[in-house]
């Protein structure tokens, strides 16, 4: 059997790395300016940012790296990912990247994070180094209070207690608890992954990768990927062979997930490697580059392959992101005398999974962030419930699927349209002064748009969550109070600033499921219109002037026709 072409199963079902290069998220934000019109607290402006899907944390470490270029602000990044295992990678990754200098220098921590990052097997000493460090915070995660003096910018609170044991058994198993090769096996698991997604094309899998790699990857430009490099990757996982080829010995266990399988017709939980085994870990930080010289071709060949350019650019970055931590008061652990470190400039809130449709019931998140970034591994989730946990004026920005070479054309083009959809559906136009782009689809939340909708006569107390969002709120005359829900509405259209509108006609059975789902409306919407209402024989005209100075608490008034 061979693997049908566009079934993008080389994917995976965990992401492991970014299929797109590493990103400022400062560069994507509204400047600071608004965030100071939109929080009238003193002190430095933060930045607060919802990711979906970042999976390897490229997005944030290169934003700290490259905040010197900025004004000074604080950051509050918040994680929502699919899986623990990604949760793990995250703190295994951002506590390498901070660690002190005395203790280990930029190259050794540079080369230390690319192997545990994209390489399916380690050296000695690295894998030593992950075990030291997940047996480390695999005693740290039950006990928040210890987790927060030595990390001071990391935040588990909001997770789930189960999500927290899991989590803990993670580390253990990072740490050799299970020990022996048999615990993960990555070299048979890889070669199985691989036999079944090339099937009849194993034997010519050489082929195979030379094919995916000139004709997708390079011409979707990525052209700095070397072949070599490719093809030793797609046969032994190992992407950065920075010593001698023979010492990559022992199998990387953050690369190890579960998942449920069939088994003579029961289901059992396996663990093994179930990332991406098509595209691999190159375009994160290896395609693109601020050195133009690490970029030079000659005779129409890059001087440079993706390995190389990714190796000079972490530890640029690492480089850099110590030299800002020192600047800031770098939140290292806390001293012998058990001092408090100093405030973390920045913090990381991990979510807990699958939360990514009730966000927006809590009132500390509506409206809350003045960015949001979503992988193409979680674009289904964007939703106009996520939408109103964008504060307005905030953007929007999805990863694409440019670099998964499962993917036709065709199908390439019909993701786009469809994150478009969504994007629109949740509230989102496209940023007018985005640049067009096949990597990345930008979009903004104006606040130039009106909506009509029902009155269904329904309990002001249902409202109460969303009044502080407006200055004035105005329904039909007192008289009215005492109505019920009608057994019909007039209409409910929504007018964009395109002048296009659509209407929906029928009877509402429920107030209260009907104002469930206006709910993310109310939260984000600059201006609403009640118009034409027809309930039980009364007519009547009411609207809502969403509030467009902070601070002016939401006030309510009766008008009559």
């Amino acid at each position: 059997m061979t693997t049908a072409a566009g079934s993008g199963t080389g994917f995976g079902s965990v992401s492991w790395w970014g299929l797109s290069p590493a990103l400022d998220l400062q560069a994507e934000s509204p400047p600071a300016e608004w965030d100071r019109r939109a929080d009238p607290e003193p002190g430095p402006p933060e930045l607060e940012v919802l990711l979906l899907g970042s999976v390897d944390g490229r997005h944030l470490l290169r934003t700290l790296a490259r905040a010197s270029l900025w004004p000074r602000r604080g950051f509050q990044f918040y994680v929502l990912e699919n899986n623990l295992e990604a949760v793990a990678r995250h703190m295994l990754i951002f506590s390498l990247a901070l660690e002190e200098l005395d203790k280990m220098g930029i190259q050794e921590r540079s080369e230390t994070f690319l192997e545990l990052w994209g390489n399916a097997l380690l050296r000695p000493p690295v894998a030593a180094y992950v075990r030291a460090q997940a047996a480390r915070l695999a005693q740290l995660v039950p006990e928040p209070d210890r987790l927060e003096r030595q990390f001071p910018w990391l935040r588990l609170c909001a997770l789930k207690f189960r999500e927290r044991d899991a989590l803990e058994a993670v580390f253990r198993f990072w740490s050799g608890a299970e020990r022996g090769p048999a615990a993960f096996p990555v070299r048979r698991l890889w070669d199985a992954r691989l036999r079944h997604y090339l099937g009849s094309r194993y034997d010519a899998r050489h082929g195979v990768s030379d094919w995916d790699l000139r004709m997708k990857l390079h011409d979707r430009g990525a052209q700095v990927i070397h072949t070599r490099e490719f093809r030793r990757w797609r046969d032994t996982g190992v992407a950065f062979e920075l010593r001698d080829p023979g010492a990559y010995l022992e199998p990387n266990r953050t690369l190890a997930s579960g998942r449920l399988l069939s088994h003579r017709g029961e289901r059992v939980a396996a663990r093994g490697y179930w990332g991406d085994i098509a595209t691999g870990p190159f375009v994160a930080f290896g395609i693109e580059t601020d050195d133009q010289s690490l970029l030079r071709t000659s005779n129409g060949q890059p001087v440079k392959t993706a390995g190389e350019i990714t190796r000079h650019n972490v530890a640029e970055l690492l480089r850099e992101l110590a030299a800002w931590g020192r600047s800031q008061g770098d939140p290292g652990p806390a001293d012998a005398s058990g001092k408090a470190p100093t405030a973390a400039p920045f913090t990381i809130h991990f979510l807990p999974l699958g939360s990514a449709q009730t966000l927006h019931h809590k009132s500390c998140h509506r409206g809350r962030f003045q960015l949001l970034y979503v992988s193409c591994g979680m674009a289904h989730l964007l939703s106009p419930e996520l939408g109103a946990c964008v504060a307005r004026g905030g953007n929007l920005v999805v990863e694409l699927a440019r670099y998964m070479v499962d993917l036709r054309p065709e199908q390439l083009r019909a993701f786009s349209a469809q994150v478009g959809e969504l994007a629109r559906a949740a509230g989102f136009a496209e940023h007018p002064g985005a640049h067009p782009s096949e990597t990345f689809a930008r979009f903004s939340l104006d606040g130039c748009r009106a909506f009509r909708i029902p009155f269904l006569g329904f309990s002001l107390q249902l409202l109460e969550p969303y009044l502080d969002c407006f200055s004035e709120v105005c329904f039909p005359s007192a008289e009215s109070s005492h109505l019920r829900p009608g057994l019909c509405c007039a209409c409910l259209c929504c007018t964009r600033s395109t002048g296009d509108a659509k209407a929906l006609q029928g009877p509402v059975s429920s107030h209260t499921e009907q104002i469930k789902m206006l709910g993310s409306l109310l939260c984000r919407c600059p201006v609403f219109l009640l118009t034409s209402v027809c309930l039980q024989g009364w007519e009547g005209r009411a609207w809502m002037s969403r509030n467009q100075t902070s601070g002016v608490p939401g006030r309510l008034r009766c008008i009559s026709q």
